[in-house]
């Protein structure tokens, strides 16, 4: 490659006057340039609208193809129900809907409307993920229009839940009044959430009929100006969709941010980690920033790999934006688009190394990153149980078993709710907490919800507190072995296993998926089960209970009978 300088009319931000724009030092190839099928569905769907709006229309109880690669940038997969198929009919087509919830804020309006929902339209259950969002399983074909236009109706949104556009951004689920940095990084998740939301309007033409919706939200004006920015190359002129044009990303985008110290949100796992720095007053000062995170893997593909994120750099306050945008913009244009499986910012960061992709970066930037700055050490926290908010109020981290609402538990966790009009947050460990609760409110609530199922957190076995799974069968298409259903089992045998070698209730951090794109961040656990066939499963050791540390491979296909073979020496030895 030769470099071409290419001088900009932009006002210099910190003496960068010059970007290198890399172009090809040979003649161009007579052939185009190989792309994945979804590159040539992006490209021809006018920005996510054909034939996507087509197909919702017509009697079929499906979606073709095409399709189905666009409904997953407006927040929904179509899915097959495997154990309701009938005899010679084919599929059991339904869908599954996602949410948009920065930080996993949600407020008592929409947490009632998402409960009226899955009872209308979905499965009866509500299901919370480990990214802070709802998933709503079992809606049918023509519901979808009626579902989705209620959420955005009430304050919701499913845009960019799913896709290869930037998901929901995570962020400390802790609502601490007393601790600034807490509301500082919550409101940069919000504001990283709308930079990075696909611009066009084909949500609202797709899921309003091209309605005008009046929402009393308003994004931060420094959001829109820089978004807008388009100083250093990070932009498409001229287009509807600003940072993603035409094509949007190569693939998934994954950003979470956090406070020093605070890893609920398993910040290294994810393309762009973001830091909040404060001074001893809790006045914002920047940002650190990490990249290349992200968990996904193919079995046997060892060209496939988790890997845990890089520290990059830190930038002052007013430069969060340009940054974010300027990572997103190297990825967009370098990363992978013929192969899938290799389209991540984590290969990409991989294949250059830190140093080469800061460079890049910073070209887009328009100015260097500083030194990374010095953090304490990290801490898993998970908020269960009840804590003070520091302004004489209180809330209520409740345990919910691998993320899913149901029956009783459900019913109960609707009725404090709406008895006492609280908000809500989700965690990133599938769990809930209620915010704003007065003192006088604690008994009842607990009450409540312990009468219906819904255990507290000091009668909860360590090892059911710091497990999860992902949904796996009979739901997801990916799925090739039990996660959410098989884990409480091997909790149970797991905890049997520790009493029986004297080691009680051990904590160790279990998680468990279905398939090895590590929705449930396996590979991060210090016991990682991550599906290999029909009761079988990969076995990962290793990873930290602070989630800093990637565990490795420790067993192929070990069958779930032979769980206490594999496990007891290891258990025995430790």
């Amino acid at each position: 490659m030769q470099l071409l300088q290419q001088r900009t009319t932009a006002p210099s931000r910190q003496g960068l006057h010059v970007c290198n724009v890399a172009v090809p030092s040979k003649p161009p190839a007579f052939k185009a340039p190989k792309r994945s099928k979804v590159e040539i569905i992006k490209e021809k769907s006018d920005y996510l609208r054909h034939p996507l709006m087509e197909e919702l229309v017509n009697e079929n109880p499906h979606i073709n193809d095409d399709a189905m690669q666009l409904m997953k940038f407006h927040g929904s997969y179509m899915q097959d129900h495997r154990e309701k198929r009938s005899f010679g009919q084919g599929k059991f087509y339904q869908f599954m809907m996602r949410t948009r919830q920065p930080s996993g804020m949600v407020t008592n309006q929409l947490y009632l409307v998402m409960d009226e929902l899955a009872d209308k339209y979905g499965n009866g259950t509500l299901r919370l993920t480990t990214r802070q969002a709802y998933q709503l399983h079992g809606v049918l074909k023509h519901d979808l229009k009626t579902v989705f236009s209620t959420v955005i109706k009430n304050m919701g949104s499913t845009l960019g839940a799913c896709g290869d556009v930037n998901r929901n951004v995570m962020g400390p689920a802790a609502p601490f009044v007393n601790k600034p940095e807490y509301a500082l990084a919550q409101k940069c998740a919000n504001d990283i959430a709308d930079l990075l939301a696909p611009q066009s309007g084909a949500y609202y033409d797709v899921w309003l009929d091209g309605e005008k919706f009046v929402s009393v939200y308003k994004e931060d004006p420094k959001v829109t100006a820089d978004r807008a920015f388009n100083g250093y190359g990070t932009n498409y002129t001229n287009s509807p969709e600003p940072i993603y044009g035409t094509q949007f990303l190569p693939r998934k985008f994954k950003v979470a941010v956090t406070v020093p110290g605070d890893n609920s949100v398993d910040i290294f796992t994810n393309d762009i980690g973001v830091v909040v720095m404060t001074d001893a007053s809790g006045q914002l000062q920047g940002y650190n920033l990490l990249v290349g995170g992200g968990m996904g893997r193919t079995h046997r593909n060892n060209e496939t790999f988790p890997r845990l994120a890089d520290p990059l750099g830190y930038v002052g306050k007013d430069d969060i934006f340009h940054a974010i945008k300027a990572i997103v913009a190297t990825q967009r244009d370098y990363g992978r688009r013929d192969d899938r499986k290799q389209a991540r910012l984590k290969y990409l960061v991989d294949e250059w190394g830190i140093d080469k992709f800061r460079s890049v970066v910073e070209q887009y930037m328009g100015k260097r990153f500083e030194e990374f700055q010095p953090l304490p050490a990290w801490q898993f926290e998970d908020y269960l149980g009840w804590h003070e908010q520091g302004d004489g109020k209180l809330f209520y981290g409740v345990y919910v078993q691998n993320g899913r609402l149901k029956g009783d538990a459900k019913k109960a966790l609707r009725g404090v709710i709406e008895r006492y009009e609280l908000a809500v947050i989700l965690t990133a460990n599938q769990n809930i907490i209620l915010r704003d609760v007065q003192p006088a409110w604690r008994d009842d609530i607990q009450a409540t919800l312990e009468a219906a199922g819904l255990t507290d957190v000091a009668d909860l076995a360590n090892i059911d507190r710091l497990s999860m799974a992902c949904p796996a069968l009979p739901l997801c298409g990916l799925a090739i072995s039990e996660a959410e259903r098989g884990l409480p089992d091997v909790n149970k045998r797991v905890l049997a296993l520790l009493e029986r070698l004297g080691l009680g209730d051990e904590p160790i951090t279990m998680r468990m998926t279905g398939c090895p794109n590590g929705c449930a961040r396996p590979y991060m656990a210090e016991i990682g089960y991550v599906g290999d066939g029909p009761n079988t499963y990969q076995l990962w050791l290793g990873g930290s209970p602070n989630q800093t540390r990637l565990a490795k491979v420790y067993a192929e296909r070990v069958k779930l009978r032979d769980l206490e073979a594999a496990l007891e020496p290891l258990l025995a030895a430790f």
